[in-house]
């Protein structure tokens, strides 16, 4: 499989070194500007750029259609109408704010001891995410997906980022977020009572298991169609 790779940076480079062990080609990298032809080459791209560049990369291989994969966040304001798009060109696409196969395990994890907590009322629900200091966003795209999925078996209607300003936290998810030079990502739930806490963690040594996840997603999506998630992923190897 031929693959396109849309953002060079750390994880782009993880992703070029363990693709080629599994039999795959890297036909093109960039980190400026998509040379359409040079792309044209790919089977499937797979997208870790930055926030201001997300959108147009992925578009461009909608337009060009070519299967892609993204993991980059902080780009989701543009997400309907990239999906929009995807389906308007019969596109093919998967995004996720993390494509480890153990955090999309911890997702599932996250989602059942959510359904477990929601009538507790004697505790209260925090998330907290720490991220090496060259990550962009904050809070991690992993954290806002994991309080997404408690808003939706509680009682919690929003998020907030801890420390900054806010009129109103009611049945709002507080999530802490911490930079720390060389963490791939550690991200942890906690529902805290006068009695007791419960937590759960998700912690990554690598970023080979985010890597590993996204080449893993792109053998899937190839000769697909339709806009998928992970969870569909996991379907098919779990």
């Amino acid at each position: 499989m031929k693959i396109a790779l849309l953002g060079y940076g750390r994880m782009g480079k993880t992703i070029e070194e363990l693709a080629i062990k599994r039999g795959h080609e890297i036909c093109y990298k960039t980190s400026t500007a998509i040379d359409e032809e040079a792309l044209k080459e790919a089977d499937v791209a797979i997208d870790f750029s930055v926030p201001n560049a997300a959108f147009t990369n992925i578009t461009m291989c909608f337009k060009l259609n070519i299967p892609v994969v993204s993991g980059t966040t902080g780009w989701l304001d543009n997400y309907d109408k990239a999906i929009e798009i995807c389906h308007k060109s019969n596109g093919s696409f998967i995004y996720a704010s993390n494509f480890s196969i153990g955090v999309n395990l911890f997702f599932k994890l996250n989602k059942t001891l959510a359904h477990l907590m929601a009538n507790q009322q004697d505790y209260a629900v925090a998330l907290k995410e720490i991220h090496h200091t060259k990550k962009l966003d904050a809070p991690s795209g992993t954290a806002i997906t994991l309080a997404e999925h408690i808003i939706d078996a509680t009682d919690n209607t929003k998020w907030h980022l801890n420390n900054q300003d806010s009129k109103d936290h009611t049945n709002s998810i507080g999530i802490t977020a911490e930079r720390t030079p060389d963490v791939p990502g550690t991200h942890t739930i906690s529902y805290s009572s006068k009695i007791d806490t419960i937590e759960i963690t998700h912690t990554a040594h690598t970023r080979e298991g985010f890597a590993l996840g996204a080449i893993i997603a792109a053998e899937w999506l190839k000769d697909k169609t339709g806009v998928f998630t992970m969870n569909d992923v996991l379907d098919s190897i779990i």
